[in-house]
């Protein structure tokens, strides 16, 4: 089972590495929508991973059989929660702005989230 410092060290890495594909590559440069898409890389992982911590969840991290892509349901759900948690923030801090700019942003972060998941922790 994943333990409370791999939950904590997951989502912090998610999140700087989310830091620097917001500011490098989208080029965002709204403080309220950094933090926004930041703490939501932070948070759902969080979320996601403590309750299969508390659930006993292990049959969640198996890996499938493809070297080059070994995603498993665990890593799924850091996305899933992290797209969830990022479109309701968003969705209420930029309730102006256009829905696909919203998404857009949400579907970046659980992007992060996803990958770093899969591949880093």
């Amino acid at each position: 089972m994943i333990s409370w410092s791999r939950i904590l060290y997951g989502a912090v890495l998610t999140t700087v590495i989310a830091a620097v594909v917001f500011v490098v590559l989208r080029r965002e440069r709204r403080l309220a929508v950094l933090a926004a898409a930041l703490g939501s890389t932070l948070a759902g992982p969080v979320a996601w991973n403590a309750i299969l911590h508390r659930a006993g969840g292990a049959g969640f991290f198996v890996d499938i059989p493809f070297a080059p892509f070994p995603v498993s349901w665990q890593d799924t759900g850091s996305g899933v929660f992290t797209l969830a948690v990022a479109s309701v923030v968003l969705s209420l801090l930029l309730r102006r702005e256009v829905a696909g700019r919203v998404i857009g942003i949400a579907a970046t972060a659980a992007a992060v989230a996803f990958l770093v998941d899969i591949y880093l922790y």
